[in-house]
């Protein structure tokens, strides 16, 4: 089945408890340098089982190796939109829709509790006219358009952050943009 574009382009929300996930529909795909060197990062939101749950499966390519996690967003036993994560190195999450009142306008952020403590990751719409940094694997730079290529507003902003006494650390930032195929 061919992969869908991603579509942030209007960050616009849907109705019914998976809305505000709706921005997030298609195939992006970002690069950027990490702790293991540089980085390669498709991630892939698909409605599933009738649309009553939003699929993400995101695959990390590193130089030397591969991450990969598949998430499922949903409702909650409580009624509220949740997700819950499993990943590669045999790690899970779950966790929940919050409120990110220091992050951009229309951000979707999900907290959760971790062995280390709270954690949230957040997604909000690129600003306009904001570039994209190149890959820097090698040979995929054509994908993303090269060094400098303008998102034009038609992607998103991933963040990882860690709760801290003063407020959230942010450990992890990248820049999505539709994933070219």
């Amino acid at each position: 089945m061919p992969r869908p574009r991603g579509r942030a382009t209007g960050w616009g929300r849907g109705r019914g408890l998976l809305g505000p996930l709706d921005p997030l529909i298609g195939a992006w795909e970002a690069a950027t340098d990490s702790e293991r060197g540089p980085v390669r990062v498709e991630r892939v939101f698909t409605r599933v089982h009738g649309g009553r749950w939003v699929r993400l499966e995101a695959r990390w390519a590193f130089a030397e190796g591969v991450y990969e996690e598949t998430a499922m967003f949903g409702r909650r036993s409580d009624g509220t939109l949740g997700f819950w994560s499993f990943t590669s190195d045999g790690k899970h999450s779950e966790g929940w829709l919050s409120e990110a009142p220091d992050l951009p306008a229309q951000t979707i952020a999900f907290e959760a509790e971790m062995p280390a403590g709270r954690a949230r990751q957040a997604y909000w719409p690129a600003p306009a006219g904001e570039s994209v940094e190149g890959d820097q694997l090698g040979g995929a730079s054509d994908k993303l358009g090269g060094a400098g290529d303008q998102l034009g507003g038609a992607g998103f902003v991933w963040v990882v952050e860690a709760r801290t006494k003063t407020g959230w650390s942010r450990f992890t930032e990248h820049r999505y943009r539709p994933l070219a195929r």
